[in-house]
C-alpha cells in the first residue's frame, strides 16, 4: 500500500497542474485586481439561486439576474434593484461589467448557459450536476481549458470542515488498505408519464426558454419550478441530484476519477420518468495501482449490507469506507470511526487548510488567490460517474469506460443516445 505522504503528493501535483489553466480568461473578459470586487450575474435566481445570490452578494458585487420566472424573483429584483435583469441568459453573458456568472438553472439547461458564458470570457460557477450529460460535461471540461477560465461546481459540502477531516482520516492509512466504499441517500425523486392536463402557462414564465434544448413539452406545474428532477428529460432523479455531493467525499479521499465499470438495478425502468430506487456498483481504479475499489450506490431506502449488523449506526445518508484495519462513517457534518474503542485517542496533523467558503474559494482564484476545489478538472469526471451510472440503470447494461477514447467501450444506439443529447432547433452547445 502507497503512503499517506505519497497520496498527498499526488494531490498536490494535480492542483499545481490545475494552477496553469486558470490564472487568466479570454481578452474579451476584464482582468480584476485582487482587492477588486467581481461583477457577479446569478442565471437562475430562485430556488438553488437564491443560496448563491446571498453567498456571492456578501462578498462580490451583482451587476445582472437572470431567471425565466420574473414574478417569481420579484423580491430578488427589488433587493438588487441596481442590477440588470433579463429572463434571457443570452443578454446577460454578453455584458462588459459581468466578470462570471454562476448558473443554478435546471439541469438540462447548464451546459448551452456555461458554454455560452466561456464563450464569452466569462468565469463559471455551476450547480451540480454539472450537466445533464456525459457529453455536456466533456463540453464544459474543454471550454474551460481552452479559455484558461476559473470554475467550481457548486458541491459545497466540499468546502465543509468535516469533509477535510475525513479525508485526512482515509489518506492517512489508518484504516488500512481501503477494500470497499458505500455511498447512499434516503430520498426518491419518481415519476411516470407527464401529466396529460395542459394548464395555462403562468404570466411572467418565459416557458420557451425554461424548456431550453429539451423536446416540446407541455407546460405544468408538476415539474416548474422544482420537481422537473423527476422526469428524465430534464434531470435525473434521486442518484442524478444526490450522488455528486455525497461521491464527492470518495472521490477525494481516495484520488477517484472515471470508473472502470458500472451496472446498476432498481425500480422498473420508465421512458420519462425517474425511479423509485437505484442500486449502481462501480469499480474505480487506485490512483496508485493495486486492485479496483468498489463503490456501491444506494437510495430510495436501500442501504449497505452492514447495516444489517446489530450496533451499527444507520444513519441516514453518508458513507462508509471499510478498511482493513476498521471503517469510518461520515456524513455532511459528523464522522465516526469503527470499531470506537480501537480509535478512540487517534489524533490527526490536520494537513488540508480550512476554506473561506466555496464561493469565496472561486471568487478569489479569478482575482489569483488560491484555486477552487471543485474546478471543471476535478467535477467533471465526478459528474460523468453519477451520469454513466444513471445510463447503466436506464439501458440495462454493465458499461465500461475507455479512458483513452473517454468514452463507453463498444457503445451501442440506446446507450449512445443518452451519452450525447440531441437537442432542439435553434439550440447548441
Amino acid at each position: 500500500m502507497k503512503t499517506a505522504h505519497s497520496r498527498r503528493d499526488f494531490l498536490h501535483a494535480s492542483l499545481a497542474g490545475i494552477s496553469s489553466l486558470t490564472l487568466s480568461a479570454s481578452s474579451y473578459a476584464r482582468i480584476p485586481g485582487a482587492n477588486q470586487k467581481l461583477g457577479i450575474a446569478i442565471i437562475g435566481v430562485g430556488g438553488q439561486g437564491g443560496f448563491s445570490l446571498g453567498n456571492l452578494a456578501a462578498i462580490e458585487n451583482i451587476v445582472a439576474l437572470c431567471d425565466v420566472d420574473s414574478d417569481r424573483v420579484k423580491k430578488e429584483r427589488s433587493t438588487h434593484s441596481q442590477a440588470f435583469f433579463s429572463q434571457d441568459f443570452r443578454e446577460i453573458v454578453t455584458r462588459r461589467d459581468v466578470d462570471a456568472v454562476a448558473v443554478c438553472t435546471p439541469d438540462h439547461t447548464h451546459a448551452p448557459i456555461a458554454i455560452a458564458a466561456m464563450k464569452e470570457g466569462k468565469h463559471v460557477y455551476c450547480e451540480k450536476p454539472l450537466c445533464h450529460s456525459i457529453h455536456e460535461v466533456q463540453a464544459l471540461m474543454n471550454e474551460a481549458r481552452k479559455r484558461k477560465l476559473v470554475t467550481q461546481m457548486g458541491t459545497q459540502i466540499h468546502a465543509g470542515d468535516n469533509y477535510r477531516r475525513v479525508v485526512e482520516i482515509v489518506q492517512s492509512g489508518k484504516l488500512g488498505t481501503i477494500q470497499e466504499v458505500h455511498t447512499w441517500v434516503g430520498g426518491s425523486y419518481a415519476a411516470e408519464d407527464f401529466p396529460a392536463d395542459k394548464p395555462a402557462i403562468p404570466p411572467g414564465l418565459n416557458y420557451d426558454l425554461w424548456l431550453g434544448p429539451a423536446e416540446e413539452q407541455a407546460y405544468h406545474p408538476s415539474f416548474v419550478p422544482f420537481y422537473w428532477r423527476k422526469y428524465w428529460k430534464f434531470g435525473t432523479g434521486c442518484f442524478g441530484d444526490m450522488a455528486c455531493h455525497h461521491m464527492d467525499l470518495p472521490f477525494w479521499a481516495l484520488g477517484l476519477s472515471m470508473p472502470l465499470q458500472v451496472t446498476a438495478e432498481g425500480s422498473p425502468v420508465h421512458r420519462t420518468g425517474c425511479p423509485t430506487w437505484v442500486i449502481a456498483r462501480y469499480q474505480f481504479a487506485r490512483p496508485c495501482g493495486g486492485s479496483p475499489i468498489p463503490l456501491t450506490w444506494y437510495d430510495g431506502g436501500k442501504r449497505p449490507p452492514q447495516f444489517d449488523k446489530e450496533g451499527m449506526p444507520k444513519w441516514g445518508a453518508g458513507n462508509l469506507f471499510v478498511g482493513t484495519e476498521g471503517m469510518l462513517l461520515a456524513d455532511y457534518g459528523k464522522y465516526l470511526l469503527l470499531p470506537q474503542d480501537k480509535f478512540a485517542n487517534l489524533k490527526l496533523e490536520q494537513t488540508i487548510p480550512a476554506t473561506k467558503g466555496h464561493h469565496r474559494e472561486w471568487c478569489e482564484a479569478i482575482k489569483g488567490n488560491g484555486q477552487p476545489l471543485c474546478q471543471f478538472d476535478y467535477s467533471g469526471p465526478l459528474s460523468m460517474a453519477v451520469l454513466l451510472g444513471t445510463v447503466s440503470y436506464r439501458t440495462g447494461k454493465t458499461l465500461e469506460w475507455d479512458q483513452s477514447a473517454s468514452w463507453v467501450k463498444n457503445s451501442q444506439p440506446e446507450v449512445d443516445k443518452l451519452l450525447r443529447k440531441t437537442y432542439r432547433q435553434g439550440w447548441s452547445l
